[in-house]
């Protein structure tokens, strides 16, 4: 542990005062110090995970206080642990309502493993066991290892002394008992393979490398930040990870297994299950027990702020990032936009000493205003509230002299006497100290770099002018600065013309105040707010046509995966008016969009999405699960050797044979994002061999409709690609112009690889350069909110009440219901499921039809506005034949009558609409 401290300090400590006499390497000295005001001592350390030994007496004392009667277990918690009325009611109540939650409260004997779905649908696993962190450390571990190699679940497991609890996503039910049950003999392989990825291991390589003096501090005598220890440490951890026999490699390993983790007791605990010494509970609930509610607490606050954490699937991405790139990119010379003028002016009398609290309030303290800015006329020093005769005592004293510059009298403090002789040409009064008179190295540098210390963003003009010196040599000496990092060049305000010089510590300074007052212009809005923002920014729909709107289109839907069957018909058609095919086709044909695909749903569709093909290289993502069987390897080499080709080309060059197989293994490439077309024709004609087009045997044989266009490989279209900075910096961009306000919520919503962490670096430098917004927008969301500035305003404006009824795919960006905002309840299930559809009135999400058109979900009131908006977009895909609503048969429904007048036909059983292809 490190007290953090200095001598001569006083701390509290119990219930008593201490004053710090000495810190030696292994010992703190102190001795009592009553009566003087202390601080509260601060101990920067890890706490120790609970000894398995006390968590087998928790467990006991669990056991046997669950046996008694209440009144036994009262009287020996207030007799054996002192505890009072109060403590004994709250305790007994807390296992009295787990145990009626779980039926079994865990102990040294028991252990219970419960299953729930969490608010946003979910699975979470909680194992509650009493036997401590240092057990459940390395069974997380192993946990997680066996779930990804079993089941391929990207599982996240947080620990604590009491218990685990596992966050499964994407997962249609939880695993078994069985899957969770570890064999003894196995846990060692499986903690073994999962610890080096783990962040615990990168946090304890780091203290061992910064204690064998392997992270030597740059500037001695101060704190090396956090964030740059982590950045240096997992720099030396990819080093070293290439010589398994580094010494701080297995010192870490040493210090995990050994101090950290206790494995022989894991390894007892896992006997002990399966000779049924210790028996396992599963149990299903539908809601966190009060237990489950403790660590799922824990697991928040551990992935609140994820971002900042040095997470090892994270960690890599973060560090790929080019940090001149990122400020090349982002224009960081260009401020004039972010800093406020307000702003500016306050630091400006700040650093002048023109408030009046930070007057001086004697002489001393005036010759410390001297020393800090540098030469003062009479009028200058009275405006700081210097009085003439605090001057000349200065003066009479030695410490303050007159000297005239640019035609002017100025008072200096004697110590700069020989800079100011030397930089400027000043002449000097008689009878100052003879150490005085020294320049020191580089008088005018010397003086410049006050004078930025002491200055908003200046001109070269400005101390050119002050001192009456000639502007090249100002412009030298400044260059010189900046090429030391002393001053920043660049342009800072909106009223100044030209380069602009500034100190480091005084732009950090007004960056901080400028955001502070963008980020109090905004007031968060309610979460329906996003529902009503989204398909407003998104241009839900806008009647403008022709290609220009398509390519905005695109433009903003780059990067997302959107089912084949709903991209064109439900997406892109409720974008523009009068939406014809052929115009993404001649998009595609021309060069100007590229598509690819992300993943097959099915036998007759997959996820597709569009990009620019400008952007392609920055914006592509690697294959997806890449096939390689021998036909494949064929397709793939004919297509790099020939280029883009047709079908029948490939067909003839890859060895002939059954077509369907052929082409199956074609699609295999492309729903794994390496193949693409020069048209978007063959996705709509995507289905099952029985809807194909039938051939009449005299006319000539003709390609299936899926093969049509000419095939070519994705890399071949997106070059050798973009460095990480690049592309992260791009997607950033992406997102926030699909979303305008970008969330957390939002990133893992679209599945984004990398998630919200990897873009969060980029993310905070575009709003550091002035390009985005960072604030708490939406109420509800998480505190890492970044916006344009002109979504803001959108958002702010809808804050009420806009947007009327609007009719959209589930699976659409612009629908906020799924990702950003929970479902609301209902007698169903819903999801963003393709095929799927929901009508949104005013922000409030009022009908769901479930995939398939059979069912129809109600929330709240139904208009028959709202049902006429279904119909129209539902029946693009054909006829809709509904049969319940809200779980009950539509026949018998409330809804019968207002869905007969909106459009539905009564067959015997259900009610029909039809469509234009109906």
């Amino acid at each position: 542990m490190v007290y953090e401290t200095r001598v001569g300090e006083a701390f509290v400590l119990g219930a008593s005062t201490w004053r710090i006499v000495d810190i030696t390497p292994s010992q703190v000295i102190v001795t009592p110090a009553p009566g003087e005001p202390g601080k509260i001592a601060f101990w920067k350390a890890d706490a120790p995970s609970r000894p398995v030994e006390l968590g087998a007496a928790l467990g006991k004392m669990t056991r046997e206080l669950r046996a008694m009667d209440r009144d036994a277990a009262a009287k020996r918690l207030r007799d054996g642990a002192g505890f009072d009325d109060l403590a004994i009611k709250n305790l007994l109540a807390y296992l009295d309502d787990q145990a009626a939650a779980t039926g079994t409260v865990p102990d040294d004997r028991n252990l219970v493993v419960e299953r729930f779905r969490d608010e946003v649908g979910d699975w979470r696993v909680c194992i509650h066991t009493p036997f401590g962190g240092r057990v459940h450390a390395p069974l997380a571990l192993a946990l997680e290892a066996r779930l990804q190699e079993r089941l391929g679940v990207d599982a996240r497991a947080l620990w604590t002394d009491d218990g685990i609890a596992l966050h499964l996503p994407e997962v249609e039910s939880p695993p078994a008992l069985d899957e969770l049950i570890l064999d003894p003999e196995e846990v060692q392989a499986l903690v073994s393979a999962q610890l080096p990825a783990s962040a615990l291991f990168a946090a304890r390589f780091r203290e061992n490398a910064a204690r064998s003096l392997l992270l030597p501090k740059r500037r001695p005598g101060q704190r090396t930040p956090l964030w740059q220890q982590r950045m240096r440490s997992a720099g030396l951890l990819q080093v070293a990870g290439q010589y398994p026999d580094f010494p701080i490699l297995a010192e870490t390993w040493r210090e995990v297994m050994s101090d950290h983790f206790d494995m022989p007791a894991l390894g007892a605990l896992l006997r002990a299950i399966r000779s049924r010494e210790i028996r396992v509970v599963a149990v299903d609930t539908e809601k966190a027990s009060p237990f489950a509610s403790s660590l799922l607490f824990s697991y928040v606050a551990e992935f609140m702020y994820e971002g900042d954490q040095p997470l090892a699937e994270r960690r890599a991405q973060a560090l790929t990032l080019d940090r001149d790139l990122l400020a090349e990119l982002l224009g960081s010379e260009d401020l004039r936009e972010l800093l406020d003028p307000d702003a500016i002016a306050a630091v400006e009398l700040e650093l002048q000493g023109l408030l009046p609290e930070r007057f001086p309030r004697d002489f001393d303290e005036a010759h410390d205003l001297l020393m800090r800015l540098g030469d003062l006329s009479d009028e200058e020093a009275l405006a700081r509230g210097v009085s003439a005769g605090w001057l000349h005592a200065l003066e009479k004293e030695r410490r303050a002299a007159t000297i005239r510059i640019a035609g002017e009298a100025r008072w200096i403090a004697a110590e700069d006497a020989g800079r100011y002789r030397e930089a400027i040409g000043a002449s000097l009064p008689i009878g100052l100290p003879e150490i005085f008179l020294d320049p020191g190295a580089d008088p005018l540098e010397s003086l410049l770099r006050r004078h930025a210390r002491t200055h908003v963003p200046f001109v070269t003009s400005d101390p050119a002018q002050r001192w009456a010196l000639p502007g090249p040599a100002v412009e030298a000496a400044l260059a010189r600065l900046a090429s030391k990092g002393d001053v920043l060049a660049g342009e800072f305000r909106k009223a100044a013309e030209g380069r602009e010089y500034c100190h480091p510590e005084v732009l950090r300074t007004l960056r901080r105040r400028s955001l502070a007052a963008l980020r109090r212009e905004v007031e968060s809005v309610p979460p329906d707010a996003v529902a009503r923002f989204l398909p407003a920014w998104q241009g839900i729909g806008v009647r403008a046509g022709g290609m220009d709107r398509l390519l905005e289109v695109v433009f903003q839907l780059q990067g997302l995966a959107l089912p084949a069957t709903v991209i064109e018909r439900d997406v892109i058609a409720s974008r523009i008016g009068s939406y014809a095919p052929r115009l993404l086709d001649e998009l595609v044909s021309m060069g100007e969009v590229v598509w690819v695909g992300r993943g097959s749903l099915g036998a007759s569709d997959g996820r597709v999405a569009l990009y620019l093909r400008g952007d392609a290289p920055r914006l592509v993502t690697a294959p997806i699960d890449p096939p390689q069987s021998d036909l494949h390897g064929r397709i793939r080499a004919h297509l790099k050797d020939r280029g883009a080709s047709f079908f029948r080309d490939l067909y003839n060059s890859c060895g002939g044979g059954d077509e369907d197989v052929m082409l199956d293994a074609l699609w295999d490439l492309v729903w794994s994002g390496e193949v693409t077309n020069d048209t978007f024709a063959p996705l709509r004609l995507l289905g099952p061999a029985s809807r194909r087009p039938t051939r009449k045997p005299r006319l000539p044989r003709l390609i299936q409709p899926r093969a049509t266009g000419r095939w070519s490989l994705v890399a071949d279209l997106v070059g050798h690609g973009a460095n990480a900075t690049e592309r992260l910096h791009s997607e950033a961009g992406v997102l926030l112009q699909r979303h305008g306000v970008l969330t957390r919520e939002a990133a893992v919503g679209e599945g984004w690889p990398g998630g919200f962490a990897s873009l969060y670096p980029v993310l905070r430098a575009m709003e550091e350069s002035g390009r985005i917004r960072r604030g708490y927008f939406v109420e509800g969301l998480g505190g890492s909110q970044f916006a344009l500035p002109g979504a803001v305003d959108r958002l702010r404006s809808l804050r009420d009440s806009g947007g009327g009824v609007i009719a959209m795919a589930a699976t659409d960006p612009a629908n906020a219901f799924g990702t950003v905002l929970p479902w609301p309840q209902s007698d169903g299930r819903m999801s963003r499921a393709a095929g799927a559809y929901c009508v949104v009135d005013d922000g409030r999400l009022v009908l769901y039809l479930e995939r398939g058109g059979r069912s129809l979900l109600t929330n709240g009131d139904v208009q028959p506005a709202h049902l006429t908006a279904l119909i129209a977009i539902a029946t693009n895909a054909g006829r809709v034949e509904l049969q319940k609503v809200d779980g009950v048969p539509v026949m018998e429904s409330a809804l019968k009558t207002a869905l007969r007048e909106a459009g539905f036909s009564a067959t015997h059983r259900s009610l029909v609409a039809y469509g234009t292809r109906g």
